[in-house]
């Protein structure tokens, strides 16, 4: 009766240790998974800043006569695609929408390249300080992204690997854990941009 009291009480404490290992290992998770939204959440707003910035920017290029049409309406199609791509915490659950966010803010963050090579012939745009902070602004947003994209993989990379390592990949499994997509260059982004005057 001694032997099976002592074989109980290792069950039952052995039960114990895996229900708390169980709750520490998924309370670790769900950190991780929100320092991925955390991180998500950034990107979204840099880029929303960028958007915001761009109505601004072609109403000032506007202004100048003879400025190429077919840039602004290229600039103004991107800012319009990126506000139709659907966006939320859900989206880097999804690799496929993750990549159609990243290829219209691709799209424009091009049209947004071609319209500063463009605004390099109109000196008198150049001139003006509301286009010069415009640019200014529109520049330290690009670094903005890049740290928040950066910042993003990071978090993915630490949650992904959390996810995938035992013993803590049961836990993942049984609570439904799914790993998440990175960020990636855009294809053709290793080649330095032709620029032509």
């Amino acid at each position: 009766m001694k032997g099976f009291l002592i074989g109980m009480g290792a069950v039952v404490a052995l039960g114990i240790l895996l229900v708390l290992y169980y709750m520490g290992a998924y309370n670790g998770l769900v950190g991780k998974q929100e320092g991925v939204n955390n991180s998500w959440a950034q990107v979204q707003t840099q880029y929303q800043r960028r958007a915001d910035l761009v109505p601004q920017l072609v109403a000032t290029v506007k202004g100048v006569a003879n400025f190429e049409k077919e840039t602004l309406t290229a600039v103004v199609e991107a800012r319009a695609k990126v506000g139709s791509v659907q966006v939320n915490n859900e989206t880097v659950n999804d690799p496929s929408a993750l990549k159609k966010f990243e290829e219209a803010q691709g799209q424009l963050t091009g049209a947004l390249s071609r319209l500063m090579v463009v605004v390099e012939k109109y000196p008198e745009l150049k001139a003006t300080s509301n286009f010069s902070g415009l640019q200014s602004q529109l520049e330290g947003t690009e670094n903005r992204i890049a740290v928040a994209r950066r910042d993003f993989n990071e978090a993915v990379q630490e949650y992904n690997v959390a996810i995938r390592t035992m013993p803590t990949s049961i836990v993942a499994h049984m609570s439904g854990f799914k790993e998440k997509a990175y960020f990636e260059a855009t294809a053709g982004s290793e080649k330095a941009p032709e620029v032509k005057f």
